[in-house]
C-alpha cells in the first residue's frame, strides 16, 4: 500500500488554507496548513520534512476584507505576509488565486495541480 501524498498549503491569512487542507484530506491526501505568513523562518514550509507538493493559495486585500470584515486587514499587513512568503511562492508546485471562487472551485483548481503532477489519488 503506497503512502498517500504530502501537501503542504501556505497562503496569506483569508486565502482558504485551512478549507483547502480539509477538502484535501477528505479525499485522500495528506493535507496540511502551514501558517508560514506569521513567520520569519523563510522554509517553514518544509515542516518535519519536504512536501510531495506545494500549494500556495493568494487573494487579494479586497476580497479577504468582504470574506472576513471583522479582521481588518491593511494592505501593508498583507504585504507584509506576502513578503514573509517569497520563499515559499518561489518554492510552489501550484499558485492559485482565490478571489471569487468558492471552496469547491478552490479545491478542484487543486486536484487539477495534483492529477498533473500525478499525485491523484
Amino acid at each position: 500500500m503506497t503512502k498517500a501524498p504530502v501537501v503542504h498549503i501556505v497562503g496569506v491569512c483569508g486565502s482558504g488554507k485551512s478549507t483547502l487542507a480539509r477538502f484535501l484530506s477528505a479525499r485522500g491526501y495528506q493535507a496540511r496548513q502551514i501558517s508560514q505568513e506569521h513567520s520569519g523562518v523563510p522554509d517553514l514550509w518544509r515542516w518535519k520534512r519536504t512536501p510531495d507538493a506545494l500549494i500556495y493559495l493568494d487573494v487579494s486585500g479586497e476580497e479577504v476584507r468582504r470574506r472576513y470584515p471583522k479582521l481588518n486587514l491593511t494592505d501593508a499587513y498583507l504585504a507584509e505576509e506576502r513578503r514573509r512568503l517569497a520563499h515559499a511562492r518561489e518554492h510552489a508546485d501550484c499558485i492559485i488565486l482565490t478571489d471569487g471562487m468558492t471552496p469547491e472551485q478552490v479545491g478542484a483548481k487543486a486536484l487539477a495541480c495534483l492529477e498533473e503532477m500525478g499525485m491523484d489519488i
